[in-house]
């Protein structure tokens, strides 16, 4: 299997599709309500930070362990690790929690998409209306457009790493920058908007609180992908001229800035929309912003602009999304798909139709547990709440299991693989690495305080989503 194991054609390529995989959702909107709702600049000012001194060097580690082996992260750990059956397991647990979100990432893409097609047709209106999202997730034309989004992630998917991944992520990633731009440039010359950019450039360091500097650091971590196999897999794809390092942070300086610029178009259209917004009154929930804030947004636009003006905006930005979330998605489910072909034998095709069997039917339990079906809707109670089976994947998978990896990677690495183990490797492609400032700090910094900060954010996040109190008081 390595032989004939497929790679990118290109660095740019591997950097485009790595970049595609960490820009999704969680930078569109996700990183925008945090800088909101945890003082704007400092929020802003801590999150660059997280990104280049903990969560590049787990980044690093996890690219240097899959081109190492040439495995997903199941393969590179057994292989790693003399197939150790701890480690073998700590791999598996690498490859099912991808499986599972992309149960969930699937049906907010879905959701997505249903949203393009109402304002395509004229719908824009409706979007505004105080119950049309609770209606819309249980709106039986949500199947049609999760057959139509698998079709498109089975397009990308089956026509493999060079002519699928590599592709897709050359089209898209460019189109998503360039629309990003666009719509920063056309939301600065909104009223009001330069409000919202004050609020999110200026620091305001009073605001630098414990509970600030622990969501800085979890939305790094995951809007990096760490933790959720695609760096180890994609890493298997590239070849041994390529500069992990340089790579890695070609990677975490894009992501940024696309989170940054996504900063800039949030915050200045919500301060446009309400001159008097008090960010700490804003929802907790991406999903929120996104499908009840945001149209209401686009079409107060309605009056400047006309109708179909408003529309055309929101069309533009729902597939700035769109693209964002196919170029997630693809990454994610490649991780599955790449264990099905290394380790057991399957053909691409043949991988993807088990993946429909299996993740494609959590998908349509995870599409129906918004009121569609009781059973999913009301499936399980903690922390004093009840929850659909969609919010317990998010918060097992996405939330909890993420860091337990990173953290698992980092003891993987520093004291199974060994450290010098892995400075061979990212010499590789690199010869100024061995004896560089860079490799004494990754080094320094796997072995003793990024584990430990990731082991504080999977404690912290257990103790907070599954029995309702922080264990470190905020």
């Amino acid at each position: 299997m390595t032989a004939s194991r497929e790679h990118f054609s290109s660095r740019l390529g591997f950097i485009l599709a790595a970049a595609g995989s960490a820009v999704g959702i969680g930078n569109l909107v996700g990183f925008p309500v945090n800088a909101a709702k945890n003082g704007g600049g400092a929020f802003l000012l801590m999150y660059a930070l997280f990104v280049f001194f903990i969560c590049l060097p787990v980044m690093i580690a996890e690219m240097a362990v899959g081109r190492k082996t040439q495995k997903e992260p199941v393969g590179a750990y057994k292989s790693l690790s003399g197939d150790s059956k701890f480690w073998g397991a700590a791999g598996f647990l690498g490859v099912l929690t991808p499986f599972m979100i992309a149960v969930f990432y699937m049906v907010i893409t879905v959701w997505i998409f249903g949203y393009i097609v109402m304002i395509l047709t004229g719908n824009l209106d409706a979007l505004t209306q105080p119950d049309y999202f609770t209606n819309f997730v249980k709106d039986g034309y949500l199947f049609g457009y999760l057959v139509a989004v698998a079709i498109i992630v089975n397009i990308i998917l089956v026509a493999g790493v060079k002519d699928g991944i590599e592709r897709a992520a050359k089209i898209l990633m460019p189109a998503l920058l360039v629309m990003l731009l666009m719509m920063v440039v056309f939301v600065l010359t909104l009223d009001n908007a330069f409000a919202g950019v004050k609020f999110f450039l200026i620091p305001d360091v009073s605001k630098i609180t414990p509970s600030v500097v622990n969501s800085a650091l979890s939305q790094a971590f995951f809007s990096l992908s760490l933790g959720m196999g695609i760096l180890i897999t994609y890493g298997s794809y590239i070849t041994r001229k390529t500069d992990i390092a340089g790579s890695a942070k070609l990677v975490a300086l894009t992501d940024t800035a696309v989170a940054f610029t996504a900063g800039l178009m949030i915050l200045p259209a919500i301060f446009s929309f309400d001159p008097n917004v008090n960010p700490d009154e804003l929802s907790n929930s991406g999903v929120s912003l996104i499908f009840v804030l945001l149209p209401k947004i686009f079409f107060a636009l309605e009056s400047s602009i006309g109708y179909a003006g408003a529309s055309a905006i929101a069309v533009f930005f729902f597939t700035l999304v769109f693209f964002a979330a196919i170029t997630s998605l693809v990454s994610i489910i490649e991780v599955p798909v790449s264990y099905l072909v290394t380790e057991k034998s399957h053909s691409r095709k043949k991988a993807l139709l088990t993946l429909l069997m299996t993740a494609g039917v959590l998908t349509v339990f995870a599409l129906v547990s918004y009121g569609m079906v009781d059973f999913f809707s009301n499936f399980t109670s903690y922390a004093g709440q009840t929850k659909p089976f969609f919010d317990v994947v998010v918060d097992v998978f996405y939330d909890t299991i993420l860091p337990l990896n990173g953290f698992l990677l980092c003891i993987f690495v520093s004291y199974r693989w060994k450290k010098h183990q892995l400075s061979k490797e990212l010499s590789e492609g690199n010869e100024s690495y061995a004896g560089s400032m860079m490799e004494k700090y990754i080094n320094f910094s796997l072995s003793t305080f990024v584990p430990a900060i990731v082991l504080f954010i999977f404690i912290n996040t257990v103790a907070t989503k599954f029995f309702g109190q922080s264990l470190f008081g905020f």
